[in-house]
């Protein structure tokens, strides 16, 4: 079994390897940064998405030699400090709580500019296999909504409150520029300004921030908004208590760490507001997911009928929705250790990093992505060692 110093040491050589590479990686969907090939898909859709998607599926990283460079990402940025404040709340080493401070100030000097409150967005130009484009810059849900945690996590944490007043931004954000598709008496928020893109991470990732942010502001349209979108997402849980991505029909997939983020947003909702209605949809999505999405050996599965590939934010949200739940779940901690245990001998490089993805026992992409794979991972392991260092075992 993992032990808690052996976390701890996981954690420490993934730091080691983030500052020395100043906080810089690579993102699985920055294929248009190539500076070399980008020219040659003439803004042809087509084109933009071969080669968005071929040096995104690759199995070795051909970034270097495309002229795509390690950059940092807002997304990144965000998991890293609410993993710094979790080390500094676990040890009560004040360097953690400065790290995590200064993630936070970057994120505030690197908002997205032109919206009516705080935001973030990506760092690359994203071509999605649809019609679904999304210039750099342009601010997402998701990684609002991920980001917005952050400064509530440091408010919680007393540090200042200029953090609240952040992430109270960027709910004005998410009220007045994203527009929120009607369903009766529920909504679905959409994923970006610009597009009317429905999916149930995106719409319950608002959900989840608005009612946390709701509990310490009292702001009332706040809590509204969150319960009609959290009331969509409810709505359209399917018989088995799983989730596809999205209701139109071209997104009809089950996958692990998207269901996680769910799961997430409504346990943050129903705390937050006090409003219980949606306790048994929360509890059943999350039984589906636990008896679902893992091997015996811990081993966290991308799809809830496919193993392979195995994806680096499946490991880090496994493990971060579980220890969420743990208060829930007796016996989560064990299965946390597990992932995590196999996630570490499995997935992490001597140098400290993490892969991106394993196709095959002998196959691995190694590619050392910032978000994707270094800050949620540090994000999730330091939730789990801040758990061990309460005193909890296993039941």
């Amino acid at each position: 079994m993992l032990l808690k110093e052996q976390v701890y040491e996981s954690i420490c050589r993934l730091f080691d390897w983030l500052e020395k590479t100043d906080y810089r990686g690579y993102d699985p969907f920055d294929g248009l940064n190539a500076r070399f090939l980008r020219p040659l898909t003439l803004n042809s859709k087509f084109l933009r998405t071969v080669l968005q998607q071929g040096v995104r599926r690759l199995p070795f990283n051909l970034r270097p030699l495309v002229g795509i460079a390690r950059s940092r990402s807002t997304k990144g940025m965000g998991f890293l400090a609410r993993g710094f404040l979790r080390l500094h709340e676990a040890t009560g080493n004040a360097a953690w709580r400065d790290k995590a401070e200064s993630a936070l100030q970057w994120l505030v000097e690197n908002q997205s500019e032109g919206y009516s409150g705080a935001c973030w967005g990506n760092h690359f130009d994203y071509q999605a296999r649809g019609n679904f484009y999304l210039p750099k810059g342009v601010p997402t849900v998701v990684w609002t909504s991920l980001i917005g945690h952050a400064f509530l996590d440091a408010h919680a944490r007393g540090l200042h409150d200029g953090f609240l007043r952040v992430a109270a931004s960027a709910c004005e954000h998410i009220l007045r520029d994203i527009a929120a598709s009607p369903e009766g008496d529920s909504v679905c928020i959409n994923y970006t300004p610009i597009h009317h893109a429905l999916v149930h991470n995106a719409n319950t990732l608002a959900a989840g921030l608005l009612a946390r942010t709701y509990s310490y502001t009292g702001n009332e349209p706040y809590r509204t908004l969150a319960e009609k979108a959290i009331r969509y997402t409810a709505r359209h849980q399917r018989p088995d208590s799983s989730w596809y991505y999205g209701e139109a029909p071209y997104r009809h997939w089950i996958d692990n760490f998207h269901t996680g983020y769910v799961l997430d947003s409504f346990k943050h909702y129903t705390e937050s507001t006090g409003d219980n209605h949606f306790e048994q949809n929360l509890m059943s999505g999350y039984n589906y997911w636990k008896n679902t999405f893992f091997l015996p050996d811990g081993t966290p599965k991308y799809y809830n009928n496919k193993t392979l590939p195995i994806d680096i934010q499946c490991c880090s949200q496994a493990i971060d929705t579980i220890v969420f739940f743990c208060d829930r779940d007796p016996d989560g901690l064990g299965l946390a250790l597990k992932v995590a245990k196999w996630t570490i001998e499995h997935m992490q490089d001597r140098t400290g990093y993490f892969y991106y993805r394993r196709y095959s026992r002998w196959l691995v992409n190694e590619t050392p992505t910032l978000h994707w794979g270094q800050a949620t991972m540090l994000c999730a392991l330091a939730g789990l060692y801040k758990l061990l260092s309460s005193g909890a075992s296993l039941s």
